[in-house]
């Protein structure tokens, strides 16, 4: 119950940073958690408890927790990242061949895991960038593979394109860590920390080289703060649907698609919808009628 608790709390911290103000509960999950927390020990009365005989005191050990063996507070300093001369492939080859053998990078990787770089067209038009891996990135090592990630999908099939035609990266390169009890299986994603993003920009900076996409769309509100610098906006909504710039890429920031999983109303559709309306007429996409009109209410 514990556990449950702390992956709870850490969600709803993950969810106040993105600027999410209120979150939909089922009445039933309510009476679900209220029965949890009553369903404690209880206290038998003074009269029933018995002295125990005098013991020695036993303390039990304790229970060894697995911190990122480079703290984000103890990161060296960011990478300088020179690629190669040559085709985009050449380069992109060689930038994944550093961010692999990153010390740091591979520190910060699970037993089993993955580092994570983006994937996609390389003579991309658009580049979607999010925050950092979590559970299903950094299994497969590839970004956006999870529930959100078949949204983005989708999301990019309503604008008339294939998830190959794009570029997709985060600017992490591994999954944030919290501390949990050592062969435990972490459930939740903390925020990355403001260290750790600037640890992995300049590799993100090195794909948008090699790419050279026309703009950037930034999805959600830590990948906003990441690229636009930390305390730069107090709310998503300040510079959501708003062109911005980025090493001199035109940027749209957006709603991260695990908005819209939480949040399934044609209003919120719309307003992300709205923004990569933004996008596609920035880059010459063809908009239809039919296209205007999705998530209008009827």
């Amino acid at each position: 119950m514990r556990a449950a608790l702390q992956a709870l709390t850490d969600e709803l911290r993950r969810l106040k940073t993105a600027g999410i103000r209120s979150v939909a509960v089922e009445e039933a999950s309510l009476v679900a958690l209220r029965r949890s927390l009553a369903a404690g020990p209880v206290a038998p009365p003074k009269s029933q408890i018995v002295p125990e005989p005098r013991r020695a005191t036993v303390r039990p050990a304790a229970v060894p927790v697995r911190p990122p063996v480079a703290a984000a507070e103890s990161l060296p300093e960011v990478p300088v990242v020179a690629l190669p001369p040559g085709e985009k492939a050449t380069r992109w080859d060689a930038l994944r061949t550093l961010v692999t053998n990153d010390a740091v990078c591979r520190s910060n990787v699970r037993p089993g895991k993955k580092v994570v770089l983006g994937v996609g067209s390389l003579d991309a038009r658009i580049m979607f960038v999010g925050d950092a891996p979590g559970a299903e990135e950094e299994l497969q090592g590839e970004p956006f593979v999870g529930p959100a990630g078949q949204l983005l999908t989708k999301m990019i099939q309503a604008m008339g394109l294939q998830r190959g035609e794009v570029y997709i990266g985060n600017i992490m390169n591994w999954r944030p860590h919290m501390s949990i009890a050592s062969g435990s299986e972490q459930v939740g994603n903390p925020p990355p920390s403001e260290a750790e993003m600037r640890y992995c920009l300049p590799y993100l900076q090195a794909q948008i080289e090699v790419v050279n996409p026309d703009l950037l769309v930034a999805l959600g509100t830590t990948a906003a703060q990441g690229l636009l610098g930390f305390g730069s906006f107090k709310a998503l909504g300040e510079v959501r649907g708003k062109w911005r710039d980025f090493g001199g890429k035109p940027l749209m920031v957006t709603y991260h698609p695990s908005y819209i999983l939480r949040n399934q109303s044609n209003r919120s559709k719309r307003m992300i919808w709205e923004d990569l309306l933004q996008v596609m007429a920035k880059v010459d996409l063809p908009i239809s009628d039919r296209q205007r009109a999705f998530f209008l209410d009827k």
